[in-house]
């Protein structure tokens, strides 16, 4: 597919592919296919038709952009290239914004790019209620309690 236009592989592989989820009463079917930020099967975030590409993946501190370089489009060993961001997540998202307009890449996917690391970096965050990690060396908070009622002196009466 990599000789013809991404139009035409669009109009071939848009109703039957492996990568469909079509479901009863949803007018528009998802799309599991990799480098398509939105998760919806349609042309403009198809990552399998388009000569470049953009996607983004967690990754185990940080998320991961992953890429299609137009110059080894015959060659998909070399073609993708996967850049990770291990920063905090304002930093990481000004990073990707910088790889998007720096390269010329794909403008038109930027907004959609920045979602999705948003949401991702969001959900790397620890829980709100989750109770913070003790402090290396301090005590538990039932033996200072315990040692702080016996230590008190007892009024008499």
């Amino acid at each position: 597919m990599a000789d013809s236009s991404s139009h035409l592989n669009w109009l071939i592989i848009r109703d039957h592919n492996a990568f469909l989820l079509k479901r009863r009463n949803i007018r528009k079917p998802f799309s599991t296919e990799p480098n398509n930020l939105t998760n919806l099967s349609s042309f403009r975030y198809s990552g399998l038709v388009h000569k470049k590409s953009l996607g983004i993946v967690p990754a185990d501190k940080g998320i991961s952009v992953v890429y299609k370089r137009p110059k080894y489009q015959t060659k998909p060993a070399k073609a993708t290239v996967k850049v990770t961001l291990k920063h905090k997540p304002r930093r990481a998202l000004k990073k990707l914004k910088n790889i998007i307009n720096g390269n010329r890449y794909r403008r038109d996917l930027r907004q959609a790019a920045l979602r999705r690391a948003s949401a991702l970096l969001r959900a790397q965050r620890p829980a709100a209620g989750a109770a913070p990690a003790a402090k290396k060396g301090a005590k538990p908070a039932a033996a200072t309690a315990a040692a702080a009622g016996a230590a008190a002196p007892k009024k008499a009466e």
